[in-house]
C-alpha cells in the first residue's frame, strides 16, 4: 500500500512539474511576444504624437497665413478706394485743365479780335487816327495810357490763363502717377493674397494628409494594445490553470497522506492486537518491535520575487547639470530610432543618452521611461526631470519649459512643458 501511494505521489508531482514547466516556457513566450507588442505601441504612439504635432505647427501657419490673408484683403480694399478717389482727382484735373486751355484759347482769340478790328478799320494808321483824334496833349496821354492799360490787361489775363493751363497739367500728371503707382500697389496686393490663398490651400491639403496619417498611427496603436491585452488575457488564464492545477495537486496531496496514515493506523492496530492474541496464547512473553514506519513528508515553499520596473544603475551629476547639457544639443536633427545628440535622435534616445552621458542607465523606449526613478508632481519638478507624455518624453529645464527631440521638421528644440498633456514625471537624479 505504501509503495502504491509513493508511487501515486511521484505520478502526480512529476505530471505537475511537467505542466508547470510547459506553463512556464508558454508564459514566457508570450511575455516576450507582450515586449515586443509594447516596443510597436510605442513606436505607433510616437509616430502619432510626431504627426500631432506636425498637424499642429501646419494648423499654426494655416491660420497665421488666413490671418495675413485678410489683412492683404483689408488693404487691396483701401487701395481700391483711393484708387477711385484719385481717379475721380485725375478725371477733375482733366476738366480744370480743358477749362484753362479753354479760357486761354478764348482770351487769346480775342486780343486778335481787337488787333484785327483795328487793322480792319484804320489800317496802319489806325493807331495814329487813334492819337491825333485827342483835343489836347492830355487827351492823347490819355488815350495812349488807355491803350497801354487794354494791351496789359490782355497779357495779364493770357499769362493767368496760360499759368493756370501748366499748373492743372502738372498736377494732372502727378495724379496720374499717383494713381499709376496705387494701381501697382494693388497688383503686388493682388498676387500676394493670390499666393496665401494658394498656400493656404496647399496647407489644409497638408492638414487633411495628417489626419489620415494619424488615423492610420492611432489604428496600428490599438491593434497593438488589443495585443498587449490578449497577450495579458492568456498570462491570467496560464496563471489561474497553474494556480487550479496546484490546489488540486494539493488536494490529492492531502488525501493520499490522509489514507496512508488510516492504513498505517489500521495495519498498527492489527498488529497490536495479533501480538496480544499471541502473548495470550502462549506461555512466556514475546517482546514485539513493531516496524517503524516511515512518515512522508512534503513541504512546499513559495518565494516571491521582487521586481522593480525600469530602475536606474547609478550615475553622477545634478539635475541641473543634466538640463544644461541637454541644451547643449538644440537644433541638431531628430531622427526616428536614432540615439546620437549631434548626428540624429528619437525623443527616448535623446534622453537616454544626455543621462548616459552622466553615467545613468535608463530604458530606451518612452514607455519604458514612463517607469524609470520615481514619481514626482508637477508643482515638486526639478531640472532635470523626465516629463512623459503618451509615446513622448522630453527633459525638463525649468520655467515651465522643456528640452527634446521633437520633429524631423524642427528637431531637438525647447517647447512649454504642459504643451500636451503628461502622464507622468520621473526622477532619476
Amino acid at each position: 500500500m505504501k509503495k502504491a501511494i509513493s508511487v501515486f505521489l511521484t505520478i502526480s508531482l512529476t505530471a505537475t512539474l511537467s505542466v508547470n514547466s510547459f506553463a512556464a516556457r508558454s508564459t514566457e513566450q508570450i511575455k516576450r511576444e507582450q515586449a515586443e507588442s509594447e516596443r510597436n505601441l510605442a513606436a505607433a504612439e510616437e509616430e502619432a504624437s510626431d504627426i500631432r504635432d506636425e498637424r499642429s505647427m501646419t494648423e499654426e501657419e494655416l491660420e497665421e497665413n488666413k490671418e495675413q490673408l485678410a489683412r492683404v484683403i483689408a488693404s487691396v480694399s483701401i487701395i481700391e478706394d483711393e484708387i477711385k478717389s484719385k481717379e475721380k482727382a485725375v478725371s477733375e484735373a482733366e476738366e480744370q485743365y480743358r477749362e484753362a486751355k479753354k479760357n486761354e484759347e478764348i482770351q487769346y482769340a480775342a486780343m486778335k479780335r481787337r488787333i484785327r478790328y483795328i487793322y480792319e478799320h484804320g489800317g496802319s494808321n489806325a493807331y495814329a487816327e487813334f492819337f491825333s483824334g485827342g483835343s489836347s496833349f492830355a487827351d492823347i496821354l490819355n488815350r495812349s495810357a488807355y491803350a497801354e492799360e487794354i494791351y496789359e490787361y490782355d497779357r495779364n489775363l493770357l499769362e493767368d490763363y496760360h499759368e493756370t493751363r501748366v499748373k492743372v497739367k502738372e498736377s494732372e500728371e502727378k495724379l496720374q502717377q499717383e494713381l499709376d503707382e496705387l494701381n501697382e500697389i494693388k497688383n503686388t496686393y493682388d498676387e500676394e493674397s493670390a499666393s496665401l490663398e494658394r498656400t493656404i490651400a496647399e496647407q489644409k491639403e497638408k492638414v487633411e494628409d495628417f489626419d489620415e496619417q494619424l488615423k492610420g498611427a492611432e489604428a496600428k496603436a490599438s491593434q497593438y494594445k488589443n495585443q498587449i491585452a490578449a497577450q495579458n488575457k492568456e498570462i491570467r488564464d496560464i496563471a489561474e490553470a497553474e494556480a487550479k492545477a496546484a490546489a488540486e495537486k494539493k488536494k490529492a496531496e492531502a488525501e493520499a497522506k490522509k489514507k496512508a496514515e488510516a492504513e498505517a493506523k489500521k495495519k498498527a492496530e492489527e498488529a497490536a492486537k495479533k501480538k496480544t492474541e499471541e502473548q495470550k496464547s502462549e506461555s512466556h512473553e514475546e517482546e514485539y518491535a513493531p516496524e517503524e514506519e516511515g512518515e512522508y513528508e512534503e513541504e512546499e515553499e513559495e518565494e516571491e520575487e521582487k521586481h522593480e520596473s525600469g530602475g536606474s544603475s547609478g550615475g553622477s551629476g545634478t539635475g541641473s547639470a543634466i538640463a544644461s547639457y541637454a541644451q547643449q544639443f538644440l537644433g541638431n536633427p531628430y531622427v526616428l530610432g536614432g540615439t546620437s545628440l549631434t548626428d540624429g535622435t528619437d525623443c527616448s534616445g535623446f534622453t537616454m543618452s544626455v543621462y548616459n552621458h552622466f553615467g545613468y542607465s535608463i530604458p530606451r523606449t518612452s514607455w519604458e521611461q514612463q517607469s524609470v526613478g520615481r514619481s514626482v508632481s508637477y508643482s515638486d519638478a526639478q531640472p532635470g526631470d523626465i516629463f512623459c507624455y503618451s509615446g513622448h518624453v522630453g527633459i525638463y529645464i525649468g520655467n515651465n519649459t522643456i528640452c527634446h527631440a521633437s520633429t524631423p521638421e524642427t528637431g531637438i528644440k525647447l517647447s512649454p512643458a504642459t504643451y500636451r498633456d503628461i502622464i507622468t514625471i520621473r526622477r532619476v537624479v
